[in-house]
């Protein structure tokens, strides 16, 4: 490969939440036993470094020795159509539909805030992707889960159904759509997709769909842009997108919308600027103009290679050694799903016992169940492949024996 993903990256004491929040946190396990190393297989951002072509553009912008006031620029904006265009085979997307977002976080309660009243029902689907569940109910929304179902292959599905029921039922007209999916890692087909907008077009829904995923898919899969499936979806979804998970930039903040219906969009641009605050880092915007760039789609493909070797090797190994743990293959993303359900009957043991002793032994994973799923564990392997086989012969060893 052109790009290093083997390297093992020290980031202690670099900013990072993944090595130096364990043992700190008061809602954690605690930190390793003695002995034991950190393996940061926790919180959703990657332990490789980020494209040349990010680092590149970032250094080039600061050797110029001013950061005044700036508006977004036009390589900016030409950036993401033609990342779009050649990623997501988009046409006809304008400088026009494209707006800057501090983070899909952000963007989702705006929406909301634009759309709904306060205390609205919101409908999303269970499992749920904790940012959804804190930023919505901090913001004063009531969550009304859909749950997604599992077919004999146990390949997660949404439940159309229900979905359409709990609409109707609870009289709501704003959904959030993830695609791919959090935390399952399910990459939708189109006709997935054509049904639930369908399913949210009878229901007259706004539909938020978090399409940050979107670039890290497995196994040479395509992603499918929720407002490609139909013209109504093109002119009921607001879609949320950022380089930040693609290219381990969380830590500089930045994301954008696109948003064809005028009517949605003068809406959500007016909520987002209430706040006074959404508004772009310079150095951000030149890392979106170097991730966008061809070198930085080159190394995309290269670490969407890296983590569906990963992805591979975790699961065979879960197969093949921890009997009692299930998970349906991700499609998408660097997150496993794991179900211990069966392994913590047959074993007596409850989900903190679990979680704390895979702690103890330096592999920081995180609790599953605030995602609206019992006995369930999240498992970032964005590592070095030395690091994930490390990992797991430690948890077979110590944990699951």
């Amino acid at each position: 490969m052109k790009y290093d993903f083997t390297s093992i990256m020290e980031r202690h004491g670099m900013d990072s939440i993944a090595v130096d929040n364990p043992g700190k946190d008061p809602s954690a396990p605690g930190g390793p036993k003695e002995g034991f190393d950190i393996i940061p297989m926790w919180v959703a951002d990657m332990n490789f470094p980020t494209a040349p072509a990010v680092t590149d553009a970032i250094i080039a912008r600061t050797s110029h020795p001013a950061f005044g006031y700036f508006n977004l620029s036009d390589a900016y904006f030409d950036s993401v159509i033609r990342w779009q265009q050649v990623r997501n085979h988009v046409t006809g997307l304008t400088k026009e539909h494209i707006g800057y977002e501090n983070g899909v976080l952000g963007c989702v309660v705006a929406a909301a805030q634009a759309f709904c009243s306060s205390g609205d029902k919101i409908l999303l689907h269970a499992p749920t992707y904790v940012g959804f569940t804190g930023a919505l109910t901090n913001a004063g929304y009531h969550l009304i889960l859909s749950q997604m179902v599992q077919d004999d292959d146990g390949v997660w599905r949404m439940d159309y159904e229900d979905m359409d029921q709990k609409l109707k039922e609870h009289a709501i007209h704003f959904a959030v759509f993830c695609s791919p999916h959090n935390p399952t890692g399910r990459v939708w087909e189109q006709w997935e997709i054509e049904k639930a907008m369908e399913v949210y077009r009878a229901n007259d829904c706004v539909v938020v769909s978090d399409e940050i995923w979107s670039d890290l898919l497995l196994d040479g899969r395509r992603h499918i842009p929720t407002q490609s499936v139909s013209e109504d979806a093109k002119n009921r979804t607001i879609a949320v997108y950022a380089p930040s998970k693609t290219f381990n930039l969380a830590g500089l903040v930045g994301s954008y919308h696109v948003v064809y219906n005028k009517y949605l969009r003068d809406r959500l641009l007016k909520q987002s600027s209430l706040c006074h605050y959404n508004s772009q880092n310079v150095l951000s915007m030149h890392a979106l103009i170097g991730a966008y760039s061809q070198n930085g789609q080159e190394w995309v493909d290269e670490l969407c290679q890296v983590l569906s070797g990963n992805v591979d090797y975790a699961c065979n190994y879960i197969k093949d050694h921890f009997e009692g743990v299930t998970l349906c293959r991700p499609q998408g993303t660097y997150m496993l799903y794991l179900d211990c359900s069966q392994w913590c009957e047959k074993h007596d043991k409850t989900m903190d016992q679990l979680l704390k002793a895979g702690w103890d032994v330096g592999v920081i994973w995180q609790d599953g169940r605030p995602f609206n799923k019992p006995y369930t564990i999240r498992m970032n392997l964005a590592l070095p492949l030395s690091r994930v086989q490390e990992a797991f012969e430690r948890l077979s060893r110590y944990v699951f024996c």
